[in-house]
């Protein structure tokens, strides 16, 4: 059996979805600001995929997904938190671990707060951000790709360098990766960042603090966006093994820079949270 791909009619959009051939317990791969649904390629087509149904989504504006309708609803954390939601529900699942990148980790704790349906949470490249002032520098370090995150237009050398941060300096590089860069909706920078900034969505510094939801964290020690002090500095109150997972030298998307490293803890992870 192999990936299997359909398009999902949502309030927000038509979403592009894929479906790996297990029939284990649900779970949903979220990905990353500008990215796409190919960047958990390797978790689909591993022995991850052979055991679990892991349902990975474009968002809306973002791959093969449609543009968001009304995208001021849509572009913002609870709009894609939402979507996701409809996804699940779609699909028949009433229940999904769900594993969030960057943005899709801060879409995790979104849904993490407001829905039932979220078993346990798996975030990597995510600071889990307050709503006082100076939580987002807090959370996040200096970087000149950094400020590219809500910008709504792109040179072709902007994209390519934003492609290239976000994926790991050292990671394998695919043309998908510019692809998925180039074709995301510029307004989904630009809202979700400037809806961000503004306080719109849940206090994630507290939703960790206080939901008893598993969450396992995983980051890159050589992080060049996320302060990994400060994601290791946040009370948590039910993270998985205790611990806050950093992965020696690699980048902001370790599960694609070095799956044979990341793969053995979400499996790990995945077993504990779904008794699998």
């Amino acid at each position: 059996m192999s990936v299997k791909h359909s398009q999902i009619e949502t309030s927000h959009c038509q979403i592009a979805v894929s479906e790996s051939p297990g029939d284990g317990p649900a779970v949903l791969l979220i990905h990353g600001n500008s990215s796409c649904k190919e960047v958990f390629r390797n978790q689909m087509n591993g022995p991850i995929g052979d055991i679990y149904r892991l349902v990975a989504m474009d968002l809306p504006g973002h791959g093969a997904s449609a543009d968001a309708t009304d995208p001021p609803r849509t572009y913002c954390m609870p709009g894609y938190a939402d979507a996701a939601i409809e996804v699940l529900r779609a699909l028949g699942i009433d229940r999904a671990t769900v594993v969030g990148w960057s943005l899709g980790g801060h879409i995790g704790i979104e849904m993490m707060g407001r829905y039932v349906e979220v078993n346990a949470l798996m975030i990597s490249g995510t600071p889990p951000i307050g709503q006082e002032e100076g939580a987002l520098a807090a959370g996040f370090l200096p970087s000149e790709h950094m400020g590219l995150a809500g910008q709504p237009v792109f040179s072709e050398a902007e994209a390519d360098a934003y492609a290239h941060a976000t994926c790991g300096d050292h990671a394998p590089f695919e043309d998908f990766l510019l692809d998925a860069v180039r074709r995301a909706d510029g307004r989904a920078r630009e809202l979700m960042v400037a809806s961000f900034v503004a306080g719109v969505g849940a206090n994630q510094r507290e939703i960790v603090a206080t939901s008893s939801t598993p969450l396992a964290v995983v980051n890159g020690g050589g992080e060049p966006f996320v302060n990994n002090d400060y994601v290791k500095s946040v009370d948590y109150v039910n993270l998985w093994e205790a611990t806050v997972h950093i992965l020696d030298g690699l980048g902001h998307a370790p599960f694609w820079e070095a799956p044979d490293q990341f793969d053995p803890i979400l499996e790990r992870f995945l077993a504990d949270v779904t008794g699998d």
